[in-house]
Parts: C-alpha cells; structure tokens; sequence
C-alpha cells in the first residue's frame, strides 16, 4: 500500500519553494519617501521627524543606513555608487538616479547628462523644466509632493 502523505508532503514542499523564490526577488522595490523642499509632508526627505529623519533605517538622511550611508553603493550619498535610488514623477516618468556621481549617466549631479543638466527639461537641475518650483512635483516647491525616491 502506497502512503499518499509522502506525495502530500512533496507537493507542498515544492509550493513552498515557489513561494520562498517568489517573496525575495531581486526586483523588488520600496519607496523611500519623496525628494522634497516641503518640510510638513510626512514622506518628504525635508521633515525630520519623518522620511528625513536620520534614524529611520531606509532614510537616504541616514549616515549608517543602506540608502544614505558614502560606502554604500545604493547611496545617494556616495559618489561612485551605482545603484542609487531611482526618481519618479506622479505620472509614473522616470526622473533619473538620485546620485552624488557626476560620472553615472542618469545622475541628477550628472551637469551634462539628461537628468542633471540645467539645460535638459528633464532634469530637476533646471528651473523651467523638472526642477519648475511652481510644479508640485518639483523637489523645490516648499508646497508640493516632489518626486518618490524608490530603493531596490
């Protein structure tokens, strides 16, 4: 008589497996407060009591964490990193890398790449472009959201 438990246990073995490669996928992504002049919105990096405080862990104010730290290469801080985190508008365009490297193509420190050109629509570097302080995307209106800053 075969044990039907054995092919039970199998089965859900392999679903947990699924599940486990599932939930820690090299892609995912979190918000990590939006870039902000705006110090009384709560997920702005301009509050200190909230995404810009420097104690909280994904903080890109934070010296020690993973998104603020010089060393770390998911730094917006650090000016070799190359995975800095990623800028985006409420409509969901790219913004560029939220980086201190002026050598990465898609930094915002970038003066003659598209994202950090005082020249290129694109960039928050320019006051009539992204950077319009009128926007309520731009991160230097002091009423607005600003853009969402998202870790990998």
């Amino acid at each position: 008589m075969k044990n039907t438990n054995e092919g039970q246990t199998k089965r859900t073995a392999f679903i947990c497996l699924i599940l486990g490669l599932w939930s820690h996928s090299p892609s995912a992504q979190e918000s990590l407060g939006s870039l902000s002049a705006n110090p009384y919105a709560t997920d702005s990096t301009s509050n200190p009591y909230g995404a810009g405080s420097p104690y909280r862990s994904n903080s890109i104010n934070n010296p020690y964490g993973e998104y603020g730290s010089q060393y770390s290469n998911k730094s917006a801080t650090n000016p070799y990193a190359t995975q800095a985190p990623k800028l985006q508008d409420s409509q969901g365009n790219y913004r560029g890398r939220l980086s201190t490297n002026p050598y990465e193509a898609d930094s915002v420190s970038n003066p003659y790449g598209r994202y950090g050109s005082p020249y290129s629509s694109d960039s928050i570097n320019n006051p009539y472009g992204a950077g319009n302080p009128y926007s309520a995307d731009s991160p230097t209106n002091p009423y607005g959201r600003g853009l969402e800053i998202i870790g990998e």
